[in-house]
């Protein structure tokens, strides 16, 4: 018998090569390339016609859309999130840190569905059927449209939804998932993509909404092939601070949809709970007596503005490399905004570490958000505090000028209904009429001049 053939393959992105390697050409990981078994070219290929399609191309002006595209979970924060509700047929990947709580939010959607008349197929392929129905019930879930299926084999779970006829389908998780057809183990990068395209198959082909749960590796990423997150139609990313309450859903791509939008929620025992006005969850967190290095800005979530508070601390350091550590904050904008405040402004950090970290766990990654970063770190230099009824916006210049930003009504705004009593903003932004009632706008060109406007009289 001839030996079989097999072939090494990054795990981590999907480099194939005919001998091993230990560090991949690709990506650069060292130790990522697994090996596969493959098929024998020969050999007849039962996938090659398990979706032959016999359908013709349709004129673009033919084609009928249903009146229900959408299906709607009746949370809130959900269909923000997707962009209204799901749409029929779409293959949805949800991935997230082990613990965060995937399987809590997905089974709370499946319990909403199904109280709309939609059937739901549950296939667990790492927890059994009796630790599912515990999660229902401290979840208050009890449905007669939902069905738990334990099964690890693509091949029976195909079955079983041509049987059931689901209207959405749930894989958890398909790292988790083999197929015969493949001669590999489960978590391998050909599983991962097989069993995905099948299922991607089965989506489009019968029009089944399916929601494939996946994991993430130590660097944050899916694991698998990156071919996974294009095969899919909607990635979405469960996301948080395991050691805290409250829970950020935030899309990264979306077919049908906007990926700049986040739902936020608080997981409590009995589950996930919405936070319909998350500024007053991360305003709470702020320290009732003002200190040095404190700034409330306001930043863009989407079509969202979230109000976040950015503390500094700026101290003298004993190593002749001062740190420069970030929590929330992109390092190299960290550097950049020292760069200007050591130029423009007179401050020195050659000798002085400087830590800076977003309140709430929050990452912060828009340019709004400079001139409040340079605030905190430069009154917690001076030893000052910034007015604790002050949010701050504006981008900052490499010269120390303050461009503009977008959406200023909408953060204004949100300020205003917050109580905040004043706002310091780019100069070249356009007020709103009637803003400047309850809330005094400062308008600022240059670093220097927020600095000054922000100190409080105190």
């Amino acid at each position: 018998m001839a030996k079989a053939k097999s072939k090494w393959i990054c795990k981590e992105c999907g480099y194939e090569t005919a001998g091993y390697l230990g560090k991949c050409p690709e990506c650069g990981n060292w130790g990522s390339l697994v090996e596969e078994v493959q098929p024998d070219a020969k050999a007849p290929n039962a996938a090659a016609n398990e979706f032959i399609n016999t359908e013709k191309p349709e004129l673009l002006k033919d084609i009928h859309i249903g009146e229900e595209v959408r299906v709607k979970t009746n949370i809130s924060e959900i269909d923000r999130v997707l962009g209204g509700g799901f749409v029929q047929g779409s293959l949805v990947l949800l991935a997230g840190d082990p613990g965060i709580g995937k399987s809590t939010i997905t089974l709370q959607t499946c319990g909403q569905i199904c109280r709309t008349g939609k059937k739901v197929l549950y296939v667990s392929a790492e927890e059994s059927s009796n630790q599912l129905k515990l999660r229902a019930e401290r979840l208050n879930i009890n449905s007669d449209n939902l069905y738990i299926y334990p099964q690890t084999n693509m091949e029976n779970i195909k079955a079983q939804i041509e049987e059931i006829s689901p209207d959405f389908v749930i894989i958890d998780s398909i790292q988790a998932i083999y197929s015969n057809i493949v001669q590999s183990t489960a978590g391998s990068v050909t599983q991962i993509r097989e069993c995905t395209n099948l299922l991607m198959h089965i989506a489009k082909n019968k029009n089944i909404t399916t929601i494939v749960i996946g994991h993430v590796t130590k660097d944050g990423n899916i694991a698998g092939p990156k071919v996974l997150e294009h095969m899919v139609d909607t990635v979405i990313y469960f996301e948080g601070d395991k050691y805290k309450s409250y829970r950020m859903l935030r899309a990264m791509k979306n077919r049908f949809g906007n990926t700049s939008e986040v739902g936020i929620f608080e997981m409590q025992t009995d589950g996930l709970h919405e936070i319909t006005n998350p500024n007053e969850l991360f305003l709470n967190e702020r320290s009732r007596v003002a200190a040095p290095g404190s700034a409330i800005i306001v930043t863009n979530e989407g079509s969202r503005p979230l109000m976040v508070e950015i503390q500094a601390l700026v101290g003298t350091t004993s190593y002749s490399a001062p740190r420069r550590v970030t929590n929330g904050v992109d390092l190299s904008r960290l550097h950049q905004i020292l760069a200007v405040l050591e130029k423009r402004v007179g401050l020195d950090f050659s000798k002085q570490d400087v830590y800076v970290n977003v309140m709430g766990g929050i990452e912060v990654d828009e340019p709004s958000a400079d001139l409040g970063i340079a605030l905190a770190v430069a009154t917690c230099a001076r030893d000052v505090v910034v007015d604790p009824q002050t949010v701050i916006i504006g981008e900052i210049g490499l010269s120390g000028e303050i461009h503009p930003v977008n959406n200023i009504e909408k953060r204004l705004k949100e300020a205003e209904v917050a109580g905040f009593k004043k706002a310091i903003i780019p100069d070249s932004n356009i007020i709103p009429k009637g803003l400047e009632k309850n809330l005094s706008i400062v308008k600022v060109k240059r670093l220097t001049d927020a600095i000054i406007s922000c100190v409080s009289a105190g």
